[in-house]
């Protein structure tokens, strides 16, 4: 497994502790960033999430982001 793909695993084992720079990064690994007015946007595919930068990241934010990471795998497979 590569370094990405197992700090996607550990982050989704442990949504409750997750670092700003990993959360981040497997919003990178997925999609963007761009930075907002207030808050910086985490755009994946055609999602745009906004979100706050603390470290750790709060579990909602977290969260969100898998759950659109699993959306995009399930139309990937046409499920």
């Amino acid at each position: 497994m590569t370094k990405k793909g197992k700090r996607e695993e550990r982050i989704r084992r442990d949504t409750s502790n997750v670092s700003l720079e990993d959360f981040e990064s497997l919003i990178k690994q997925y999609g963007h960033i761009k930075e907002g007015s207030k808050h910086p946007l985490a755009i994946i595919g055609k999602r745009v999430f906004p979100y706050k930068r603390t470290n750790p990241v709060h579990k909602p934010y977290v969260d969100k982001v898998i759950e659109i990471l699993d959306s995009i795998n399930k139309q990937e497979k046409g499920i």
